[in-house]
């Protein structure tokens, strides 16, 4: 009896568990087996591999065949190596103690790459991880930041609209103070102090001017915003009109036939008409 190691499925779908066993190479995937001697879980990274070696270098040695799946797997746990440091050990190649040695020195390596992958996978997880809190973050400080512009723009707006209102009153104020310092000075015979408080007062004007201004330039920035915003729409409106003309349907309407009836009533009539004069006539 031939006899195979091999793989026979297990688990719902899309989440598949396999175990190696030892079956006969006639039966069904799924049919009968002789013993079981391990679990495969490709579902994890790496793979999880529970599998007793005793049982399955046992049966190697016996004659059992593996399949490519089952092969590799055995390949990756260090029992096909076994299995050959083995024959070589039983046809007096090499000594036990060599082949122990053979052994143990290639499981510390394998064991070396498993554990630096394992590390990596982590670093690169915990890498992605951050990567996302980042996005996350950046993505708050820029609506934050959207929003502080926002209201920002709204508290200029509000500025412009108290410095208009309260420039006049204030120009209006300027003048009268100066007039009244002036005549004030002229009568106390000082010119001096007028020369300061024209100075004063100029720079006062001069600075509410500036901040009229700058006030300005952002309302008139504001509006170039809103003028691009608006005209986005209109060409957005523009195009579902040109797509909703294209796609309803054209109606065909004949106008020609009821203009010709319309000049044939008028004829009826007049000749209707010329038929009773000639009967008046004739009468």
């Amino acid at each position: 009896m031939a006899v195979k190691i091999r793989l026979t499925r297990r688990g719902r779908k899309k989440k598949a568990m396999f175990d190696v066993i030892v079956a006969d190479a006639k039966s069904p995937r799924d049919g009968r087996l002789i013993e079981k001697l391990g679990t495969y879980n490709p579902l994890t990274n790496p793979a999880t591999i529970l599998i007793d070696e005793d049982k399955t270098l046992d049966w190697l040695l016996k004659g059992a065949q593996p399949t490519d799946t089952a092969r590799r797997i055995l390949s990756y746990k260090g029992i096909m190596l076994k299995k050959h440091l083995q024959v070589g050990v039983l046809k007096g190649a090499i000594t036990q103690e060599q082949a122990d040695k053979k052994f143990e020195d290639w499981l510390k390596g394998k064991e070396a790459a498993i554990s630096s992958k394992v590390d990596s996978l982590a670093k690169k997880k915990a890498a992605e991880e951050k990567a996302r809190l980042d996005a996350e973050k950046k993505v708050k400080e820029a609506k934050a930041e959207a929003l502080k512009q926002k209201l920002a723009a709204m508290e200029a707006v509000e500025e412009v609209a108290e410095a208009e209102t309260e420039a006049e009153p204030i120009e209006e104020t300027v003048a009268e103070e100066v007039a009244n310092d002036t005549a004030t000075a002229e009568t106390a015979g000082a010119e001096e102090p007028v020369a300061e408080v024209v100075e004063e007062t100029a720079e006062v004007v001069k600075e509410s001017a500036e901040v009229v201004e700058e006030a300005t330039e952002v309302v008139e920035e504001i509006a170039d915003v809103v003028e691009e915003a608006t005209e986005e729409v209109e060409e957005t409106a523009a195009e579902v009109e040109e797509i909703a003309e294209e796609a309803a349907p054209v109606e065909e309407t004949n106008t020609e036939e009821p203009e010709a009836e319309a000049e044939k009533e008028p004829e009826e009539e007049k000749e209707s008409a010329s038929n009773e004069e000639e009967k008046e006539d004739k009468k």
